[in-house]
């Protein structure tokens, strides 16, 4: 796990610093053209970097190992510093459709240059690259904080496309697109935040993450196992722990009760991918069957 963990820390640290760079371009040409999309789709990017440093705080965090205190490890933390992303996603919205709104009431004309249009799709080609990178990796890993952040940078490359279309607008002679736009920007950044919740909430409300069937079936397809009831699964992706009840002959010796038990663990770690811990609990055939009909009827 710890491999892990150092794997995330070095990619969110690598983000990081890109956003930190698109996010100074971003906001410090829209600051200086009085372009109000522009400057607000510089402050998303910096959202990104706070977020990055949120996420290596909770990387650091998840990273301790199982104690007394907290047997099941710290992984969690990773959930909660997804949530820190969406906080902070909401925020910047709310500052943003705030600084729209103040735009309606008080029309401005931006200043747009070629340069504007430069400094948009360089910093929107490498957002492009940015998203995809962190979103393969999290996915390959089963990090839950990079597919958060690397939604977190897609909404970018979403708020980029528009301010590019605003300043076309603006060039065109409509300069209310671009606090138009800023408001579009925002709803971006709801819908991303909102879609962090979603995913996280599964995680911390212990949402089953495998088919009851699954392991039902992987359990029966060991020698010695009669019926599998009461399956449960919990935790994250890549770091899931089973529960499972097995009934086995009530004539097996405690000794060979047991390496079924144990063959039934090895079972489901070997075939289930993200598998940390099986508790596997024995049970004689008989009374196993009979609270199987006991629980139908």
């Amino acid at each position: 796990m710890m491999a892990y963990y150092e794997t995330v820390r070095r990619i969110l640290i690598i983000i990081f610093v890109i956003n930190i760079a698109t996010a100074l371009a971003k906001g410090g040409y829209g600051l200086f053209t009085n372009s109000l999309s522009m400057s607000a789709d510089g402050l998303h990017s910096l959202f990104d970097s706070t977020s990055n440093i949120i996420g290596l705080v909770g990387i650091s965090l998840a990273a301790r190992p199982p104690n007394k205190e907290y047997p099941y490890g710290h992984a969690k933390f990773e959930t909660f510093a997804s949530l820190a992303i969406a906080a902070l996603l909401f925020a910047s919205s709310m500052q943003l459709v705030l600084a729209a709104v103040n735009r309606l009431q008080s029309p401005s004309i931006p200043q747009i240059t070629e340069l504007s249009f430069a400094v948009m799709g360089i910093t929107l080609l490498i957002n492009i690259g940015v998203s995809a990178y962190e979103y393969i990796l999290g996915r390959k890993l089963k990090s839950s904080i990079l597919v958060a952040d690397s939604l977190h940078t897609r909404s970018d490359i979403f708020a980029s496309v528009g301010v590019i279309l605003g300043l076309v607008a603006v060039k065109m002679g409509y300069p209310l697109a671009d606090p138009v736009i800023a408001l579009l920007i925002c709803g971006l950044i709801l819908l991303t935040g909102l879609e962090i919740v979603k995913d996280s909430s599964k995680v911390l409300l212990d949402k089953a993450l495998v088919e009851e069937r699954v392991i039902v079936d992987l359990a029966k397809s060991v020698e010695g196992v009669c019926t599998c009831h009461s399956v449960r699964t919990r935790g994250m992706a890549g770091e899931i722990f089973v529960d499972l009840h097995i009934g086995v002959d009530s004539s097996l010796s405690i000794d060979a009760a047991h390496k079924v038990g144990e063959d039934v663990e090895s079972s489901i770690k070997s075939n289930i991918t993200g598998v940390r811990d099986v508790v596997v609990h024995l049970e004689p055939k008989d009374y196993c069957e009979l609270k199987s009909r006991t629980a139908s009827e």
